[in-house]
């Protein structure tokens, strides 16, 4: 990156300047912003760490926070090392401010790397886009597990206990760099999704009728931790082209519908084979984002229950595929996909 870049280069948010350095086992990218109307123009000092953990030992001032942003499938995140505490390093309005992709860092939300409890290894807390907390994030989950190896140096196979607010999650790295995702066993009963839809199939809500916006779309709810609408299609058209969605249009009509009292991920789903399905996200807090992990396992939950899959499939979402199992044996939904750093950065406030 050249001196005059790094010079004008700036992401604010609010009272946020970030500065950023890529690994030393990337590409280079280079950070184009704008200034805060309130403050300079803030210069960005480049440097190629040896790890995370290098990079993250640097001594944060009062005004500035140490991070390494991780992607999953494109489902972005600031990751922040928190384990000296379990009280977040950030608000959730300044984590809304960092995830601002014009003024900010930009991501989907900002995950902290909490002290175990209860006999986890780790404690997982993540603030969305717009500052609210959901309980947990099946791409975040995979992000979590490759940053924790990257600050312990580990290297091969390894599992960690991840006390989340969905429960106890457990995710293995495995030796070509993706991370299997034991997600537990799906909420089914509908008032624990929750949802005020009545149950249709053995207390679960399954293709039950949904209004929005004057159609009659068919859903069925199932919680991995968060809630999930998920739907094949409306009453009148049975097959459903996820690609000719207007998602920014519909996706917040079924967030915020009366019948979901703490809102809902929603997931539109195309069935491609009884192997194999398509689908896009409209998630809780976020609006749409290019893949969600409990998405796409609530996805092959309900294409089983509906009849329309195998208990293992290949989900597709904007971001890439991601091997859902849906085990008959214990009842656990498992995921397996990818998850990488993209750059270090500091963000100073």
């Amino acid at each position: 990156m050249s001196s005059a870049a790094a010079a004008t280069a700036t992401a604010a948010a609010a009272s946020f300047a970030a500065t950023a350095a890529p690994s030393s086992s990337r590409r280079r990218i280079t950070l184009r912003g704008r200034p805060s109307p309130r403050r300079g123009v803030a210069a960005m000092a480049v440097s190629t760490p040896r790890s995370a953990a290098a990079f993250l030992e640097r001594r944060e001032s009062e005004h500035a926070l140490h991070f390494v942003k991780y992607q999953g499938l494109g489902n972005d995140f600031i990751m922040v090392d928190n384990r000296d505490s379990a009280v977040p390093k950030v608000t959730p309005e300044e984590a809304a401010k960092l995830c601002d992709r014009n003024f900010g860092v930009g991501a989907d939300g900002v995950i902290f790397v909490m002290p175990g409890v209860n006999g986890a290894d780790y404690t997982m807390r993540i603030f969305n886009s717009d500052g609210s907390e959901p309980e947990m994030c099946g791409n975040g989950v995979r992000c979590f597990a490759r940053f924790i190896a990257e600050l312990e140096n580990l290297q091969g196979t390894h599992s960690f206990k991840i006390h989340t607010g969905a429960g106890l999650i457990i995710p293995e790295i495995q030796n070509d760099g993706k991370v299997k995702v034991d997600m537990g066993q799906p909420i089914l009963s509908g008032p624990n999704v929750p949802t005020k839809l009545p149950s249709t199939k053995n207390k679960a809500v399954v293709q039950a009728d949904l209004v929005v916006d004057g159609s009659i779309w068919q859903v069925t709810c199932v919680s991995m931790g968060n809630p999930h609408c998920v739907t094949f299609g409306t009453k009148d058209l049975k097959d459903l082209h996820v690609d000719d969605l207007k998602l920014s249009d519909i996706g917040p009509n079924f967030e915020h519908h009366e019948m979901f009292p703490a809102r809902t991920n929603t997931e539109f789903v195309q069935v491609l084979s009884r192997s194999h399905l398509k689908m896009r996200v409209w998630e809780r807090g976020a609006g749409e984002t290019l893949a969600c992990g409990t998405g796409a396992c609530a996805v092959v939950v309900a294409a089983v229950l509906e009849g329309r899959a195998e208990r293992k499939c290949v989900v597709d979402l904007p971001g890439g595929p991601l091997e859902i199992e849906w085990r008959e044996d214990d009842n656990h939904v498992y995921m397996t996909g990818p998850a990488e750093a993209v750059f270090y950065g500091s963000a100073i406030h």
